[in-house]
């Protein structure tokens, strides 16, 4: 019987955030798309360096048992056939659990991301990203170039994903009064508003589905997925964000209401295999540390 993809964390990620694919990134911008097939094919048996994605892909794998596979990674491309046989050679050395893949050849990903029953969508391409967004699929641009080390034969026993709140887990309704009027005028809202229920953001079903993956395990064993709430947000204004993770039966493991101080020391000592947020002045210095992800705007594409 064909193997489903219900009930499992489904991750679609690209080549270029699974591997460090910077230097063949550069060939494609500057040379064009011959050269970087060229470059690929003459390449193909040359094992690429793992890349900012490879330490949650691997951990990711560690849910999975005999008695029953959690998650599912897909690889996601715009690379044709010929040009992804570096990328699966480099994923059979690594020995990572990937059989499946969608090479659209320089077309669009998006239209793709809900027939695999995509839960989350990494790229380095901003289009890509934004186009999966669009299609209401959690989504990250991920920071690539800053060299994190990265060591490919560590063993991973516990998942670390961090957010942010506003414009991620939840909806950006309060962000945009904060952008618009300022902190005093966002702080009132929100304690007027503290028992109304905050929108569900870009993320809010991905976080819904590993509560559940997290439910799958026994509370005495060693939860293999640990969660953040990184944010921004400080008292009064953390009253509203409780009371909706609380009504949607969410597990967040850890929390940290900073009030506008630096998240890169709080996400580094938290370990964080990825990190969610919506602004760069967040994510670019967080991905010196940790690896991490810009959420983009939906945007209305009618």
């Amino acid at each position: 019987m064909a193997e489903k993809l219900d009930g499992k964390l489904v991750v679609g990620i690209s080549s270029r955030a699974l591997f460090d694919l910077e230097q063949e990134n550069r060939i494609f911008e500057e040379k064009g798309l011959e050269a970087y097939i060229k470059y690929q094919e003459e390449h193909e048996n040359d094992i690429l360096k793992p890349g900012p994605a490879f330490p949650l892909v691997k951990a990711l794998h560690n849910l999975n048992c005999e008695e029953k596979k959690l998650t599912e990674i897909i690889i996601m491309s715009k690379n044709n056939t010929s040009t992804s046989m570096r990328i699966f050679n480099s994923i059979k050395h690594y020995g990572l659990d990937i059989t499946r893949a969608a090479l659209v050849s320089g077309m669009s990903i998006a239209p793709y991301l809900n027939a695999f029953k995509t839960d989350l969508f990494l790229s380095a391409s901003e289009e890509d990203v934004q186009e999966a967004i669009n299609a209401n699929i959690a989504a990250g641009i991920i920071c690539t170039g800053n060299e994190l080390p990265i060591d490919a034969n560590e063993e991973i026993s516990q998942i670390k994903i961090a957010f942010d709140g506003d414009a991620v887990i939840f909806s950006d309704e309060s962000e945009k009064i904060y952008k618009a009027k300022g902190l005093a005028a966002f702080e009132e809202y929100e304690e007027k508003n503290a028992k109304n229920l905050l929108a569900e953001g870009p993320f809010a079903k991905l976080l819904k589905t590993i509560s559940y993956v997290q439910s799958q395990f026994k509370s005495s064993e060693l939860m293999p997925i640990r969660t953040a709430l990184v944010t921004a947000r400080n008292a009064p204004t953390h009253e509203r964000v409780i009371r909706t993770l609380r009504a949607w039966n969410v597990r967040i493991d850890e929390a940290f209401f900073l009030g506008g101080i630096p998240k890169s020391a709080v996400l580094k000592a938290f370990g964080a295999h990825i990190f969610f947020d919506d602004q760069s002045v967040h994510t670019e210095p967080a991905s010196k540390h940790v690896p991490a992800a810009r959420v983009p705007y939906r945007r209305d594409t009618k």
